[in-house]
Formats: structure tokens, sequence, C-alpha cells
């Protein structure tokens, strides 16, 4: 791989700040809509602007060419596999899952059917859609009643960092919790917590790298700061506790891991992904497959960096892992043909 990649990724992320158009250039052409180009040919310099106008980042990266894209975007349009289906059409190299696997680990209503197909225990659950809660909730609440059983988690199924979801206790709160996810998401996922009334589920993280033959992490764990771990407990407030590398048995661990490379395949992930589990507090302490991530947090305080570095893996190493394998898998598309040979 030509050496100048990782300076060029480098520039990228210290000039680019997603969603805030008077941070760059990029993003407002992204916000405003503005035609733009990206050469793809790693032997061409790298483009963001008009056809018209040298933007100031095409002047950051001082002619130097862009052999891979690094992704750090969370959330719709980021990891969703829209702005992975842009890479491909310009047939640029990326870090992380194709338009396939983003999509699919972004929905967790089609992420649960991947997971049923391949035999991965999961919890209990029902997708409704959000027309049909509007055009009937009392159908819907009965629904949900009928079919699982209080606390419920309401989430919307398209979105991350746990935005939109709720814990619903009874019947009072499960109407707001659905208006809540309602205001993301046509399709709204209910789930039964593990765990019932009286004690809450263990949240475990495994992190996971490789294309076809991917390998997992020690396995983590999550204690959150308030009664479930939501966007407030994972960036606003400071009481939760990651413990790595999870206390638990030898055999729950290697059962935790497997499981984590069998969901990364299920949902034909690429690169790298962080998988989360539940796992019962006390009695049988079953386990049961929560969802992938296929961008994980990734500053040196995210639970997919630290994961590796308590595996052997150091930051820096991780980081050039993911690119190396972003460059594999383009090498692995190109042999691909897309015309009929006469």
């Amino acid at each position: 791989m030509p050496t100048n990649s990782s300076q060029v990724i480098t520039q990228l992320a210290r000039h680019l700040r997603a969603g805030d158009p008077e941070a760059t250039p990029g993003a407002r052409l992204l916000h405003e809509g503005i035609p733009t180009l990206m050469a793809p040919e790693p032997a061409d310099p790298a483009r963001m602007g008009t056809p018209s106008e040298k933007t100031d980042l095409q002047s950051r990266l001082d002619g130097k060419s862009l052999d891979v894209v690094f992704p750090v975007l969370h959330g719709t349009f980021g990891e969703d596999g829209t702005i992975q289906g842009l890479f491909e059409l310009a047939g640029i190299a990326y870090v992380g899952s194709g338009v396939l696997g983003s999509s699919a680990g972004m929905d967790k209503d089609v992420m649960k059917r991947l997971f049923a197909q391949a035999k991965l225990p999961i919890v209990k659950h029902i997708t409704i859609l959000r027309s049909d809660w509007e055009a009937s909730p009392r159908k819907a609440i009965s629904q949900i009643e009928t079919s699982l059983q209080y606390p419920l988690f309401v989430k919307p199924a398209n979105l991350g960092s746990s935005v939109g979801i709720s814990k619903a206790h009874d019947r009072r709160e499960l109407g707001p919790a659905l208006d809540l996810a309602a205001k993301y998401d046509r399709k709204l996922v209910v789930e039964q917590g593990v765990g019932g009334k009286k004690s809450r589920a263990r949240e475990l993280e495994v992190a996971v790298l490789g294309n076809d033959t991917p390998r997992a992490s020690v396995v983590g764990e999550i204690i959150p700061g308030k009664e479930f771990y939501d966007y407030e407990a994972k960036y606003l407030s400071e009481g939760s506790v990651p413990v790595i590398p999870a206390k638990i048995t030898r055999a729950e661990s290697k059962q935790i891991r497997e499981m984590a490379v069998e969901a990364f395949r299920a949902c034909d992930l690429a690169g790298m992904a962080r998988v989360d589990f539940l796992m019962e507090p006390e009695g049988k302490r079953r386990i049961y497959l929560n969802e992938v991530n296929t961008l994980p947090g990734f500053t040196q305080i995210s639970m997919y960096p630290k994961l590796w570095e308590a595996t052997g893996l150091k930051y820096r190493d991780l980081i050039t892992r993911l690119i190396e394998l972003a460059v594999e898998r383009q090498q692995e598309k190109n042999r691909n043909t897309y015309s009929r040979e006469e």
C-alpha cells in the first residue's frame, strides 16, 4: 500500500467534523447538496469540491492520492450503507462493511431476522409499523402485550447510540415509548427485557476484526450508571463502568466469542464490528445476541479499541490492520466481472 495513505487519512480525520456545514467545505457540500467530484483512482489527486472550485480540503491534501476512506460517521447516512454506496460507485477502498452489511447492521428488524436464520439466540420481540401504531394504538398495544411481558424495550429499528430507546415498565409507559421511537423511524422494535422486573441484564461486548476470516477479542462488560445503557449513560454521564475482561466463566467467554463471529458472518459484515450481548444476571445465565454495530466508537477510550488493546492489539496497529483489510477487500472486489464476456 502506498506510504502516503495513512497521512491522507490522518489529514481527513483532522479536518472533517461530521454534520457541521460551517466546519469544513466537505460538510457544506453535503449540507447544501452541491455536486461533488471524488477521483477514485489512487494515481490521481483526491478531489472533493465543485467542478469549478478547488476546496480547502484539496489544498490540505496537497496533491496526495486518496487510497482508503476511513468513515468515522455514526447513525443515518453514515453507517447504514448510504455513504458506503457512494464509495462503491467511486471504486474507492473503505474501512468497514459494505452496503448490504451496513444496512443490515443498522436495521434491527432485518438484523434479528438474519440472526434467527442463523439459529442464534435472541430475545423475544415484535416489530410494528409506525402507521399501524398511529392508526390503531389500542390494537398495537394489545398485540405487544399478548406477545411479550413487561418490562419492554422500545426502539426505532434504524438508528444508533441508543437514541429514541425507552424502557417501558407498564402500559402507562409503553405509549410514550412508542411515540418517541416513532419520531425516528417507520419501524418500531419492541423487545422483552432480559432479567424480568427484579433484575437487569448484564451487557457484554465483543470486538470483531477481519473479512472472510474474522476473529473476536476478549469479552468486555459495561455496567451502566443508569437503569440501562442509554444515550445519556453512553455520552453524558460518568457513572458507567467498563470491565475488561468481563467476569464470566471461560466457557461463557468462548460461547460469546463464537456467537460474535457467527453474527458477523450472518450479516455479511467486513472489517470491524462491535457485537453486543445480554446475559441473564442469575439463574441459568442464558446469553442472548443483542445487536451488531458496524461502525463502533473509535476514540482511544471507546470499547472497540479497548477490547483489542486487552487482546494484545495496540491502537495504532489496529488502525493499520483495518486499512489493510479495506485494501484487501477492494482487491477482492476488483476480481469481479460486471459485464458479460463474449
